[in-house]
């Protein structure tokens, strides 16, 4: 059977597979890792914050974004999700183009169906949009009251806010980087029972962990929006404020696995499959450097911006 010829691969199937995986696996473990940790040095939050975030906020808004209340309700949702896209190349977001490479490689041979790309897709906003909602709705009921309302700083200079980004990004980084592992084979796929019940469920998962990302954001466009919906106490705009603001962080990921599965002609993805080891190094890769981004911007930067630890940072 030649390689144009083979059965498609599901996405669920190749994200998280068993296998081939690569012969040298710690290889791609150790300069992935290396790459997660350089970008974090790299990183200027300042420049993607305000000139890239801000300007495409204002420009989208017709106002700037920052000096202009949110006037009600319809404002507001409109607010949330011009500001989940002005955040979509955050530090907060940028994760969410891990899930690119599991995407691309889940499709094997042939030119691909516009319907079939939408379907993976579908199963990652679902996860996202349930956690994102149900927060929304949380946002609302709870008010200001919450963790990451507050910039109270303790002693040790961390706010509420700062911690609770901590802990929640923290979470989510070890995850990707455990999927990362299990990708290439080197923990076992901690899902691998479910997968089996429910095929989609490591993009749901995926998903989950995208929508997660609201509950610790500390994007200052987000945190206007924050404050909108828990001032509101109004459920149903809490929930389409924060469903938005999620659509509005994925639109560029979705925009760009669209663009290179129907842009090649499926090119891409035959090239995955041409080295039967490609897909669980790509994934993996991705997934590690997403994940050990995370961790260690989010928990270890932000104690060496505080002054707990020493961290490297190139200040531009």
């Amino acid at each position: 059977m030649s390689v144009t010829e083979r059965v498609p691969v599901s996405p669920q199937a190749s994200f998280l597979g068993s296998g081939p995986y690569p012969e040298h696996r710690w290889r791609v473990v150790l300069w992935s890792v290396l790459a997660g940790f350089a970008l974090t040095v790299l990183w200027s939050a300042p420049f993607v914050d305000s000139v890239i975030g801000d300007s495409v906020a204002n420009t989208l808004l017709g106002h700037d974004a920052k000096a202009t209340p949110i006037g009600g309700v319809l404002a507001g949702t409109f607010f949330a999700f011009v500001s989940g896209l002005a955040g979509t190349f955050t530090a907060c977001n940028i994760a969410a183009f891990g899930a690119v490479a599991p995407l691309v490689g889940g499709r094997a041979t042939g030119r691909p169906k516009f319907t079939d790309t939408l379907k993976p897709l579908g199963w990652i906003a679902a996860g996202m949009l349930t956690v994102s909602v149900v927060y929304g709705v949380i946002v609302a009921l709870v008010g200001t009251r919450m963790p990451q309302f507050s910039t109270a700083s303790s002693s040790g200079g961390l706010s509420p806010r700062n911690i609770q980004s901590m802990i929640v990004y923290g979470v989510i980084g070890i995850v990707f980087i455990v999927l990362g592992l299990a990708s290439v084979g080197i923990v076992r796929n901690p899902i691998a029972g479910l997968t089996r019940r429910f095929p989609p469920a490591p993009l749901v998962l995926m998903g989950a962990l995208i929508g997660g990302f609201l509950i610790g954001r500390p994007f200052p466009l987000f945190r206007m929006m924050f404050r909108s919906a828990a001032e509101s106490h109004n459920v149903f705009y809490g929930a389409a404020a924060f469903a938005l603001q999620s659509v509005g962080n994925i639109l560029v990921m979705a925009l760009l696995f669209l663009l290179l599965t129907h842009g090649t002609g499926g090119r891409l993805q035959r090239w995955m499959l041409a080295k039967p080891t490609r897909i669980a190094v790509v994934t993996g890769a991705a997934l590690l450097v997403a994940g050990t981004f995370t961790l260690l911007y989010w928990d270890l930067r932000v104690l060496g911006r505080t002054g707990v630890i020493w961290y490297p940072t190139i200040k531009w």
